[in-house]
């Protein structure tokens, strides 16, 4: 069972331009991804600022963009995060919060996404004042679908270390109260899982009373550390099996547009092939459809240096060589490669701690 694919733009780092977005969207909907969600951490005005209004730039840009996904028969969303909106949810929040539900309704918004993750929550009463906000949102809101994130998207106890002891049956509590109408992420065992299992998710399921919408954060590279590879391997650890457990699965893609187009389309083939599916040949299926096959063919034969030996362990040598293989290619692939052998994609904690909203 194939469940519905979809793209959550939620990366630290330089987002895609809006051209780049367009391009996405059309290339991936005939691969069978029926959802874009506008979320990227430096977007201030969805974050940390959002009780201001949007310059009208955005709005234009936004509203292009949504018009876009429109017409190529995809549903467009975008990813508020409301900083501690539960620390004082009283008239002047909701009215902060109307007017910007408002703003997104005028733009065209099919998916609507609370985005509770990267804030405190070792709070009292955590679960019952979001499914408050949550259910007050639903009635003021045009959006056909909402998505949450629980501030503890995932098991992975790092969560628990920043921002704070994960309250007692928070998912279950979350999961009970909340209209079964409003959907919600889930990351996984880590917040980057290397594989998903059916047994995993059955029992998020079963606590959240509902099928998760996966968040998959490969090949999303933003991170200090993952921003120094580029992560342009098919998809592993993702098996057909998963399916029945999901409501959708919303890859947050690399950094790199184009390159990000190569595990998308392996995750499609993963699921429609099920257990015939092949990593490898999954690769050179995708790496060939996105690049074309000489290039396809080279960056295979580099797929080890790139993603896992990586920028700061390769030698000046190496750097120059590798310069000079992917320079002679005219693609937009070879002008991602050559800025991250540059070191144009790097991420710094600062860069993580300005953008996020803890």
């Amino acid at each position: 069972m194939t469940p519905e694919l979809g793209i959550i733009e939620g990366y630290y780092g330089a987002p895609w331009t809006w051209a780049e977005r367009a391009d996405q969207v059309s290339f991936l909907a005939p691969h069978g991804y029926r959802f874009f969600m506008y979320a990227p951490k430096a977007d201030a005005f969805l974050r940390k600022r959002w009780r201001e209004d949007a310059p009208a730039e955005m709005t234009t840009a936004l509203s292009a963009l949504s018009a876009h996904c429109r017409a190529t028969g995809v549903r467009f969303g975008v990813g508020l995060s409301p900083y501690e909106i539960w620390a004082d949810f009283g008239d002047e929040t909701k009215a902060a919060l109307a007017r910007k539900l408002a703003w997104l309704d005028s733009i065209g918004v099919d998916d609507l996404g609370i985005l509770f993750d990267d804030m405190r929550g070792d709070v009292d009463g955590l679960a019952a004042t979001q499914v408050e906000i949550l259910h007050w949102i639903a009635d003021h809101t045009r959006a056909g679908r909402i998505i949450a994130c629980p501030t503890y998207y995932t098991d992975d106890p790092l969560l628990d270390r920043f921002f704070g002891q994960r309250p007692a049956d928070y998912l279950e509590g979350l999961g009970k109260a909340l209209d079964p109408a409003i959907d919600l992420f889930w990351t996984g065992e880590e917040v980057c899982s290397a594989e998903y299992s059916p047994g995993h998710l059955a029992r998020v399921e079963g606590q959240l009373r509902r099928k998760p919408v996966l968040w998959d954060n490969y090949p999303v590279n933003d991170g200090p550390r993952m921003s120094n590879y580029l992560h342009i391997r098919a998809m592993t650890g993702r098996p057909a099996a998963i399916g029945k457990h999901l409501s959708a699965h919303a890859v947050n893609p690399a950094l790199q547009p184009t390159l990000s187009r190569i595990p998308c389309l392996s995750l499609a083939a993963s699921y429609a092939l099920g257990e015939a599916y092949q990593y490898g040949a999954a690769f050179r299926e995708a790496a060939t459809a996105v690049l074309g096959a000489d290039f396809a063919e080279t960056l295979q034969r580099n797929i080890l240096i790139l993603q896992s030996t990586g920028l700061d362990r390769m030698g000046p040598g190496t750097l120059e060589t590798l310069r000079r293989r992917y320079g002679a290619f005219d693609h937009p692939a070879g002008l991602e490669i050559i800025a991250y052998l540059d070191g144009r994609y790097r991420i710094t904690p600062e860069m993580m701690a300005n953008e996020g909203t803890g």
